[in-house]
């Protein structure tokens, strides 16, 4: 008998791809950093801006992600959140 191991695919189907909590996840670490006051960054305000503009658009999440990938990535160096750029890197790949 063949033995195969399951990957997740994004390109074949989002089954099994929690976008939605990774996402939820991710927007939480963003919040949390450019609320950090302690360890100010100029991005703060323009992630700030950003996220309010997606809001107000009635955006998804996952747009903000994915359209600010790199300037998040930054924020999340800045404030050393691992666990941050681990969801970043993981909506990056199987979500976006």
């Amino acid at each position: 008998m063949n033995e195969t191991t399951h990957t997740n695919d994004r390109y074949v189907s989002f089954v099994d791809i929690d976008c939605e909590s990774r996402v939820d996840g991710c927007i939480e670490r963003i919040r949390a950093c450019i609320e950090h006051n302690t360890n100010p960054s100029p991005l703060h305000d323009y992630v700030a801006t950003k996220l309010a503009e997606t809001e107000a658009r009635g955006q998804d999440g996952l747009y903000l992600i994915g359209s600010q990938v790199n300037v998040l990535r930054e924020l999340f160096e800045h404030h050393d959140d691992d666990a941050g750029l681990h969801l970043l890197e993981c909506i990056e790949l199987e979500c976006c």
